[in-house]
């Protein structure tokens, strides 16, 4: 049994075609343009694939830097790069295929908080987590080489 942590509403509302603007439940963000690339739409900003790659992203992004911060080390420069693979289903309708992801961060691989942050921060993104109940999301972090302190 799930217990509701806390909820939130978004509006999304048609601009023309297929472009959208996403108007947030807080008025310090900026409202958000969607579209889809030609030949549907105009390409006048991100498609939802990639937007839910960039949720993915900075959710892990943010989860590694938390747990770093748990430890007292200072994580920042962080970084992910975020590829998505879209396939055809076997109706041949687009569907986003797997999700990798690469982290980058300064911090060395032999430092002890890290090697004990590998074995748990994904766990705390709360999108990765939810994608992965349906997507594959393989991860990836690649942190300072020895020597390069």
């Amino acid at each position: 049994m799930s217990t509701v942590a806390s909820t939130f509403t978004l509006r999304v509302e048609q601009v023309g075609g297929f472009e959208f603007r996403v108007a947030f439940d807080k008025e310090q963000f900026a409202p958000l343009v969607m579209d889809e690339p030609p030949p549907l739409g105009h390409d006048a900003g991100p498609s939802a694939s990639r937007i839910l790659a960039a949720a993915i992203g900075n959710c892990l992004c943010a989860s590694l830097v938390f747990c770093l911060s748990k430890a007292n080390v200072a994580a920042t420069g962080v970084t992910a790069d975020v590829s998505v693979q879209i396939v055809r289903n076997d109706a041949r309708r687009l569907r986003i295929g797997k999700v990798d992801v690469t982290l980058h961060t300064t911090v060395p691989e032999d430092h002890p908080a890290l090697q004990d942050c590998l074995s748990r921060f994904e766990d705390f993104c709360t999108v990765t987590q939810s994608v992965r109940q349906g997507i594959p999301v393989h991860v990836v972090v690649d942190a300072a080489a020895v020597g390069e302190r």
